[in-house]
């Protein structure tokens, strides 16, 4: 048995990150597809979650950032009110370089063979355009164009969501929900990030930015040139007069190395797994700094792609994204009544409506 079968082996069965459903490892060696679906969680409906398509280091990272985001997803479906479980599905490789018609239809068909179990969307790496093309052999397929029957790029209402969780940390932090003149940093300008820009500016905000791409940044610059822009992630979270940090990017960006150097006095972003460990979030909330749990209030791209299963309607799901700002203000209440970081509180809250569901 290889490290990578024990590894994975050890995170389904027998650690604290671990019961998942189901894992699925996919191969289609015509097209070059290598795939891992993950199941966490259908106690509440079938499971949710977009498709990841990444250029992994190995197999294992990738296995694992499948478990991960596949949980993230049970919890992020229970607090934003849907009948749904925890999916994610990540493909191996680099998108510019492997992706083809013929590798996302074989992707497609591996999903459809789950028979409605997990219903797929886009992700880091994937678009509508990949959507519509997965949804010829997959009718489990949301997150698709218009044109053909989908609510289109979710990105929209991510954003949106994430501003509402900003606002709702503002008035619990200054007791005022609006964002004006205050400085926020974003790290990470692209599908989503540059949308929360817009948020922030139109709201009043001052804002800093940061991208590795260089036409990520030039676009927001050239549309607002009063945005600042700093070197680099580091260089961004240790500015000073910085309020709010909203990391935007892949997971991992609060740890043992950013945390005690961040100059906000908030954290809230669109970037899932925000925390690179347990133990990260009582860091946080050790030095001051209020914590918007990543899942919550980035939800608003999940509320959209949900409501496809329904008959999309835009209006409906902006209203339902609205509540982000709600049910953060909740989590932050519950995090001071159990004394606890809002990062706990949160998983408190969509644990106890996964089991009340199991229990039916």
């Amino acid at each position: 048995m290889t490290d990578v079968t024990d590894g994975v082996l050890h995170t389904l069965f027998r650690s604290d990150q671990g019961g998942h459903e189901q894992v699925v490892l996919c191969q289609d060696r015509a097209s070059g597809l290598k795939a891992v679906i993950a199941i966490h969680s259908t106690a509440l409906g079938p499971a949710l979650g977009g498709t990841r398509f990444y250029p992994y280091a190995s197999e294992e990272e990738a296995v694992a950032d499948a478990l991960n985001l596949s949980r993230g997803m049970s919890y992020k479906n229970a607090m934003a009110g849907l009948d749904h479980g925890g999916g994610k599905a990540v493909i191996i490789g680099d998108p510019e370089r492997i992706k083809t018609e013929e590798l996302l239809l074989a992707y497609g068909r591996f999903v459809a063979s789950l028979g409605g179990r997990y219903v797929t969307a886009c992700d880091v790496g994937t678009y509508v355009a990949d959507m519509d093309v997965v949804a010829r052999v997959c009718p489990w397929t949301t997150g698709r164009s218009p044109e053909n029957g989908g609510a289109g790029d979710s990105s929209v209402l991510t954003a949106y969501g994430v501003f509402q969780g900003m606002r709702a940390s503002a008035q619990h932090l200054w007791g005022d929900p609006t964002l004006r003149g205050r400085k926020v940093g974003v790290a990470g300008v692209g599908k989503v990030g540059h949308y929360l820009v817009e948020h922030l500016l139109e709201d009043g905000a001052e804002v800093v930015i940061t991208d590795v791409r260089p036409d990520a940044v030039r676009r927001v610059t050239d549309a607002h040139p009063q945005v600042a822009v700093a070197a680099d992630t580091d260089a961004l979270i240790r500015t000073e007069g910085l309020d709010i940090y909203a990391p935007c990017a892949l997971g991992g960006a609060l740890n043992d190395d950013t945390v005690p150097v961040l100059t906000a006095k908030v954290v809230c972003g669109a970037a899932n797994n925000q925390l690179a460990h347990p133990g990260v979030e009582k860091d946080i909330a050790d030095r001051g700094i209020l914590y918007a749990p990543d899942y919550v209030v980035n939800a608003g791209g999940v509320i959209q792609v949900a409501d496809e299963l329904h008959g999309f309607d835009f209006d409906r799901c902006r209203a339902k994204a609205a509540k982000i700002f709600d049910t953060t203000l909740t989590i932050f209440a519950r995090a001071k009544e159990d004394g606890i970081p809002p990062a706990a509180a949160a998983d408190r809250i969509a644990e106890q409506r996964m089991a009340e569901a199991r229990g039916r």
